[in-house]
């Protein structure tokens, strides 16, 4: 797809087809929203599989120096580059628990950002009375739960119809962080149908898979956030480890932590599929990624620049349509700190 093909493909915002209908049927519900809480991401926390460990280093422990330069030449005359990141709004109320979701890919030119959005809006309820006076309220014994399988598998539909083939698909967030994510890891095949290899970016993290699994590094550090940290200078990565489900094999990723700035380090991993793959290229990713976190420059919000521009995108996007104000105009009444917390 030529880039000229993005912009008219892309350059615009996709509303899920059931968003205007789901919210006109919560109205006519009349519920009150007694906890509303604006562009919230609402991302599970990282959970390693309990099953799980780390196999080996594929190397012996190291640092690798990364070559800014070389992510250059690689971002400006290699594969095409793109990102994804979204935003996240949650209304809690007494009748159930609605989320509103912005995800926000964007396709990497020699001079701008090829940006599409897609909005989602869900509202899960464990009443049957309520279900039955309405055709896209989802009924749920766990609307935590399933709130996130929806939010996977929006994600990974969206993913797979706007990614371009031969693409670098930048994400933010883990690849395995909790049961939920094994649907990420099932669709792994598809993007490497259509030769895209997936990278994964974890900032904030307490996993200790390293430094519990290396005898020298036991108990030493708080984690492996800490213990890269101390160990790497800026410009300077590990070597890649892997992990592997003990349970199903098949749930393997490999990752390294890469330090760009005197920061707190960051993970970036992929499918163990796709190490084998496309392992040629793992070491001049890393330098596209280093170059990338440079290009962004932040200190205060340190990550490659394509998903901190997905991510304004994202925000931006999720704040188009204004469900506490759809609300309002319902004749929903709001609780007193609705009103003083809520907009």
């Amino acid at each position: 797809m030529q880039l000229e093909d993005l912009v008219f493909e892309f350059n615009k915002v996709i509303v899920h087809p059931a968003f205007e209908e789901t919210i006109r049927e919560v109205s006519e519900l009349s519920l009150s929203l007694p906890d509303f809480t604006p562009n919230v991401r609402y991302i599970p926390e990282e959970m390693l599989f309990s099953s799980g460990e780390l196999v080996t280093p594929i190397d012996s422990i190291q640092k690798i120096n990364m070559s800014a330069e070389e992510g250059a030449d690689r971002l400006l005359n290699g594969r095409p580059v793109a990102a994804y990141d979204e935003s996240i709004a949650k209304f809690a109320s007494l009748e159930g628990i609605a989320y509103s979701t912005s995800h926000s890919f964007v396709f990497v030119s020699s001079s701008y950002y090829v940006p599409v959005n897609y909005l989602t809006f869900y509202f899960y309820t464990r009443s049957d009375e309520l279900v039955k006076r309405s055709k896209h309220i989802r009924l749920s014994d766990d609307p935590e739960m399933d709130s996130k399988k929806d939010y996977i598998h929006d994600r990974i539909r969206f993913l797979e119809k706007v990614t371009p083939e031969n693409s670098i698909l930048l994400i933010d967030g883990p690849l395995i962080g909790g049961d939920v994510y094994t649907i990420m890891m099932r669709s792994i095949q598809s993007f490497h149908d259509k030769n895209i290899i997936p990278l994964f970016f974890v900032k904030n993290s307490s996993s200790n898979l390293v430094t519990d699994n290396i005898i020298e590094l036991r108990k030493k550090y708080n984690s492996d956030m800490h213990w890269s940290y101390k160990f790497l200078r800026p410009g300077e990565r590990t070597n890649f480890f892997v992990y592997r489900d003990r349970v199903n094999p098949l749930n393997a990723k490999v990752f390294c932590y890469l330090k760009a700035f005197e920061l707190s380090p960051q993970r970036v991993e992929f499918h163990l599929d796709t190490y084998s793959k496309y392992g040629n290229l793992c070491d001049i990713l890393m330098d596209l990624v280093y170059y990338l976190l440079i290009v962004q420059g932040s200190t205060s919000n340190p990550q490659v620049r394509p998903i901190a521009v997905a991510e304004m995108y994202a925000r931006d996007t999720l704040g188009l349509v204004d469900i506490f104000s759809l609300m309002r105009e319902a004749g929903i009444t709001p609780t007193m700190n609705q009103v003083r917390f809520g907009g």
